[in-house]
This record gives structure tokens, sequence and C-alpha cells, in this order.
């Protein structure tokens, strides 16, 4: 065979060394796993700080007094989660977590947001034309909340060179419809320190 064709199977298989060294390659991992890559705001960050916010929350004598007062459990609603942080934060999935460590505790009840109750009217509405009568669900049938839980999300970066720390709060409030009043308060900060960090949030 000729150099040239030696030469041309070399390059090929040298080729095709570095396209599979340069692969992408995927793990899978627990859903629980922590996982801090960058530093950021993360699924593990939002998972802790609800369940720990709403056990927190779940303690307070609000609880105790609402059920002295009342036969059936109170009934919340998670309002607006704002994000004013330095980081793009899905605060829906904080959301999410929030109204699922609420339900998971057996204490509270928990009533659809308003864009959700948008959708379920809608649903209610076409029942009215399009389904049998003893399947139908009627409007105003609806469960009102006795309390609406709001907050924000905070952060502090301090940096020197690559070198960061990341500072998040957390607050969250419990505020009764009937009145205004704040009947709970919480708060949650986490500290993170990054070495190596290439981004500045």
């Amino acid at each position: 065979m000729s150099k040239k064709y030696h030469v041309l199977v070399l390059v090929a298989a040298l080729s095709a060394a570095g396209l599979t060294g340069c692969a992408t390659q995927v793990k899978r991992v627990g859903v629980e796993e922590v996982k801090d890559l960058s530093g950021a705001w993360n699924d593990t960050d939002s998972r802790l700080v609800s369940e720990e916010m709403i056990r927190d929350s779940l303690s307070g004598g609000w609880l105790k007094r609402h059920l002295k007062n009342s036969k059936n459990e109170p009934v919340v609603i998670v309002g607006s989660i704002r994000n004013l942080s330095h980081e793009h934060i899905n605060t829906r999935t904080f959301v999410n977590d929030l109204e699922r460590a609420f339900v998971n505790s057996g204490d509270v009840r928990v009533v659809a947001s308003k864009n959700e109750r948008e959708g379920l009217r809608g649903e209610r509405l076409d029942m009215d034309t399009n389904v049998r009568e003893e399947t139908r669900k009627a409007m105003g049938q609806e469960t009102g909340a006795d309390y609406m839980l709001m907050g924000s999300i905070n952060t502090i970066i301090d940096a020197a060179g690559r070198e960061q720390v990341r500072f998040y709060q957390v607050d969250l409030t419990l505020v009764s419809l009937a009145n205004n009043e704040k009947v709970w308060t919480g708060q949650k900060k986490l500290k993170k320190e990054v070495q190596n960090a290439k981004l500045r949030f």
C-alpha cells in the first residue's frame, strides 16, 4: 500500500478519536443528589428552603389560633414570590415546592393560583354545554383562601478576583385575607463560597 494511503488512514483514525473525545457525555444522577456546579441558586436550594420554611410556618401560633376558631383546616394560596436577586431564578419552581410542602404536611389545604383558576373556570364554562348533567361541575363552588403566602428572594454578591461569596435571603409572609394581618413571617439565609468563579451576577 502507498505511503499516501497510510497517511489518510492515520488522519481518519485521529479525526475519529478527536470526535469521540469531544462528544457530549450524559450521566444520570439521583434527583435528591446535591450538585453545586456554578454556586448559583439551584433545585436543591429551592426544595430544602421551601420544606424548612413551611415546617417553620406550621409550627407558628397562627395555625393553633385558626383551628381554635374554626372547625376546618386553614386554606392557603401561594401568591407572588418576587425574584429580587442578581440571578435568573425560576420562581415558579420555588412556588411549586412551597405548595407541595404545604399539601404534604396535611395541616392545611391549598387552592389554585390566579392563573390556574382561569384555566379551571374556562373548563367549567365548557362543561355547561358539552358534558352530561350528572358529571357537570357548577360555577360558583370554589373554596376561598383564608391566607396568602408571598415573599421574595434577595442576594448579595461579594467578589474579589476569582473568588465569590454569594448570600441568599428568602423572606416569606403569610397574610390573612380577611383583614390583611400578617400572621407569620419567616426568613431563610444561605451563604455559598465559590472558588474560581468566572461570572459575577
